[in-house]
């Protein structure tokens, strides 16, 4: 089977191939394609892979290419994880935002909407190619802001391309774990909302949802990230537990007021960092593993730290720092090559499973996956506070879709007027221009 990884020279690609290279059952991949536009970083990923895979027998030939059409063509599965504009990018998304008093993040608020508007022409592009040279190929989107970049994707490839995300799965694996889950892979998890902006709403163990126990005992609550992150008072008020990444819009102010005060923004430091492992990796003198290895371990260990410092809720676990995307992605990819029926939160076309949106918004749910690819699970209505928020940010992302067909600059200021973290039309109009300023890849705004 052939797998080709769109961004085959991005950080993460080590991941896939590491868990790839544990996957020994039949039917498994055998070539891995990896395709980006900088020979550099493909040279220095490949490193990386050829390392790890030294001692493995029958490991996954490796095939390194800048030619996007040669590298989807024959492929059975395309991993799409491209970051339009580079980590440079994304820093300069995080600066301009902060320049105005909102956040930058890279798929929250203005950053996550300056970024869907230069990467979703991208992605639409992509898409067409592989309508037209791999038909029957299985897409599977890494690339952020995942929900939004998926429904850009679907409307050409329709139920054939597949949004993940392994904050779901951390989350509902976390809290399994605190309630004595003896393997947290048999809970139930009850999870709905859109890419990034989602909650738990139960969790079943053997039948039974025990999130009321866990919600109702403080110090369960406290054991960790998101109990620390929100707070338990907040999260019994709730009645749930939050996505990480809804602290942006819970404690906006103070999250944007610890990114002003950094030294430098996520999107400066993974830039500065990975510009150094760039420049370690393609020296051949060097073990490029040992570099990715010593890289990614500062990478973890650092993410989402200005949240984490606000809320006082201290350093990351050990057993958050090993990732799980790539887990996600092998399940997924072996569930429909296979027809290993599995249940995984995914994103994917809602098809009348909220009813609050159309059947062809892309929403974040737990999905039975099959050879014929992933279905949506029934889940319960919403509460109100979540609706409300849902159907915002999912307004928002139709704007940012409207905008990027269309070319037009008022439709893109519509999209960040409406953001609830963005408070002013004024400040949309200004974020507009700012990013134009700095992103060639947003010049069709007119």
């Amino acid at each position: 089977m052939r797998l080709t990884i769109l961004g085959g020279g991005g950080f993460r690609v080590p991941l896939v191939y590491g868990a790839l290279l544990g996957d020994r059952g039949e039917g498994r991949v055998t070539r891995v394609v990896l395709q980006d536009p900088d020979a550099g970083r493909l040279h220095a990923v490949s490193r990386v892979l050829a390392e790890q895979a030294a001692h493995v027998p029958d490991a996954p030939e490796v095939i390194a290419t800048t030619d996007l059409d040669e590298a989807l063509r024959g492929a059975d599965f395309v991993f799409s994880a491209i970051r339009v504009g580079g980590l440079e990018g994304r820093a300069n998304d995080e600066r301009v935002a902060l320049a105005e008093g909102v956040l930058g993040q890279e798929t929250v608020g203005a950053g996550g909407i300056a970024y869907g508007l230069r990467t979703v022409p991208v992605a639409v592009d992509i898409a067409a190619r592989i309508a037209r040279l791999a038909p029957d190929a299985w897409v599977i989107n890494f690339t952020n802001p995942a929900g939004l970049v998926t429904e850009a994707m679907s409307r050409r490839l329709g139920d054939r391309v597949i949004g993940i995300c392994d904050s779901p799965v951390g989350l509902g694996r976390r809290i399994a774990r605190v309630l004595g889950a003896t393997d947290p892979a048999e809970a139930w998890i009850d999870y709905v909302g859109l890419n990034h902006l989602g909650w738990v709403r139960g969790l079943r163990i053997a039948g039974r949802d025990e999130l009321p126990r866990l919600l109702a005992d403080p110090a369960l609550l406290g054991s960790f990230e998101e109990g620390r992150l929100f707070g338990a008072d907040w999260l019994r008020s709730l009645g749930a537990i939050p996505n990480e990444y809804l602290h942006y819009y819970y404690f906006n102010r103070e999250t944007v007021r610890a990114y002003q005060e950094a030294e430098r923004t996520r999107g400066a430091f993974l830039r500065d960092q990975q510009a150094g492992f760039y420049a370690e990796a393609g020296d051949p003198a060097v073990s490029a593993l040992a570099a990715w290895d010593r890289t990614r371990a500062e990478r973890e260990a650092t993410y989402m730290a200005e949240n984490r410092e606000t809320a006082g809720a201290g350093e990351r676990e050990a057993d958050d720092l090993s990732g799980g995307y790539e887990k996600v992605a092998l399940a997924l990819m072996r569930a429909i090559a296979r027809d290993e029926r599995t249940t995984l939160i995914l994103n994917v076309r809602n098809r009348g499973t909220l009813t609050v949106l159309d059947t062809d918004a892309v929403i974040e749910v737990p999905c039975l996956v099959d050879a014929n690819g992933a279905h949506p699970v029934a889940v319960d209505p919403l509460p109100g506070h979540a609706t409300g928020l849902v159907c915002s940010v999912k307004a928002v992302e139709r704007e940012v879709l409207s905008a990027a067909e269309s070319g037009s600059r008022t439709t893109a200021v519509k999209a960040f007027a409406l953001h609830p973290l963005i408070d002013s039309v004024t400040v949309a109009r200004r974020l507009v221009d700012g990013y134009k300023a700095v992103h060639p890849g947003l010049a069709y705004l007119a």
